[in-house]
């Protein structure tokens, strides 16, 4: 067998494989023979089939399967040695009067051969990030919805000024029927309010969604429907009012901190607003973390230059998966993925230039933090290492968690080299105002 790759341009070869008889006869005479005794064919005792007979049967499908086995497993290994960094797969040319009763046989492969370039981290313009505060609104805020949610629920037989109203929302039209907790001092309109205040349970009231809340999207939650449905929407909807509370709120006291945090944590009103900023910018950091990745992935991709084998890619596309797609369908899936091809290319030269690899009990010991930090959600506070470590086995005994942990696990040391390396700028910014800046 000879292998020979003839080089088109930077981006583009092709490999040409020869296959001469004594490449595949013995293997392909050795299978013949165990079919001849194994054959069971009329007229013939077992295993006495005249080989003549065997070879007319079967002779050409072996010889067909075996060059192909031939040519995949040379293919790979030449690839291989030669550190051939092909995009997508081989694809096999067409060849015109190809004859399979030949005894040797030429094959062609089109190579797409991904492109040398150069990954700058430190960008031309500085990427943002973002370090999101807890503000003193934000915690009051805070602090005011735990002593509703611990406060002491008082049942009223008319609606007053910020009492929570239980009722149904109805508007037929736009096939709306939501139950919800109506609270009053979300409410913005001050003819809602007017045409509330007063009411019993039993009575229906009609109200205007435009304007209703002092945020917009207090709306969908209410109504039942998706937010962008909800901001488009202008209608009068009925309100029927099932249940009328008031809220006393609870005491800042030891016992609510207690209940709060575990016994002697937190023993002030001011430790609650410290612990409360600090939980809260502990989980704003992983909304920031996720905007820097988002943003540094989208500068990289802009200003690292290189072209792509763009018509081997489009071929390929056409042909591997299950069924062939046309050259329109074909050129709109390679435009559709040719950003993520691009930074498939970057990462990968990032994380072979940086040596960042994913090993097993790295792994395994990201796994137990994440199982530790679940368990704590709910209420499990201590577990043992044999607890663990069991569950930690069977996660990474599963073969799409084991994928998925390895994505959350390279992403963060992606995030820790480019925090280390990447031009950056950081802002100071409160949730409200990251909110819309970032989202709209």
């Amino acid at each position: 067998m000879n292998i020979t790759k003839e080089q088109i341009d930077d981006l583009n070869a092709v490999v040409k494989v020869a296959i001469t008889k004594d490449d595949y006869q013995e293997k392909v005479d050795t299978i013949l023979k165990d079919y001849r005794k194994q054959a069971n064919i009329p007229g013939f005792r077992k295993g006495q089939v005249p080989m003549g007979l065997i070879k007319k049967q079967y002779g050409k499908a072996v010889l067909v399967d075996e060059v192909n086995k031939l040519l995949q497993d040379n293919l790979n290994k030449y690839l291989t040695e030669e550190k051939l960094d092909v995009l997508g797969n081989p694809l096999p040319k067409q060849q015109d009067g190809f004859n399979w009763d030949a005894d040797e046989f030429d094959f062609e492969f089109e190579l797409g051969l991904a492109p040398a370039f150069e990954v700058k981290l430190k960008t031309k313009k500085a990427v943002t990030q973002y370090k999101i505060v807890a503000d003193k609104k934000m915690v009051d805020e805070q602090v005011e919805r735990i002593q509703k949610q611990y406060g002491k629920i008082i049942s009223k037989t008319e609606v007053e000024k910020n009492n929570e109203v239980n009722g149904t929302f109805k508007n037929e039209a736009e096939e709306i029927e939501h139950k919800t907790t109506l609270e009053l001092d979300k409410v913005k309109s001050k003819k809602a309010l007017d045409t509330l205040i007063g009411k019993k349970a039993g009575e229906t009231v009609s109200l205007k969604t435009k304007g209703l809340f002092k945020e917009d999207y207090f709306l969908s939650a209410a109504l039942g429907i998706d937010r962008e449905k909800a901001e488009k929407l202008a209608i009068d909807v009925e309100f029927t009012i099932d249940e009328i509370n008031e809220r006393e709120a609870a005491e800042l006291n030891q016992e609510l901190f207690d209940k709060l945090f575990g016994k002697d944590e937190v023993s002030s009103e001011k430790e609650l607003k410290e612990k409360i900023k600090e939980d809260s910018e502990k989980q704003f950091e992983q909304q920031a973390d996720q905007k820097l990745l988002n943003d540094i992935t989208e500068k990289l991709i802009t200003e690292t230059k290189f072209e792509l084998p763009a018509d081997f890619l489009r071929k390929w596309i056409q042909v591997s998966g299950e069924n062939p797609l046309t050259d329109d369908q074909a050129k709109e899936e390679y435009e559709k993925s040719e950003k993520g091809l691009r930074y498939q290319l970057i990462e990968s030269k990032i994380l072979d230039e940086n040596n960042l690899s994913v090993q097993f009990d790295e792994l395994k010991e990201f796994a137990k933090g994440f199982i530790k930090s679940q368990m704590a959600q709910y209420g499990h506070l201590d577990p043992q290492e044999e607890e663990l470590e069991n569950i930690a086995t069977r996660v990474m005994g599963n073969q799409d968690e084991v994928k998925r942990l390895s994505e959350q696990l390279m992403s963060q040391k992606l995030l820790t080299l480019f925090k280390e390396k990447a031009n950056l700028k950081t802002k100071e910014i409160s949730y409200e105002n990251f909110v819309k800046e970032v989202y709209g």
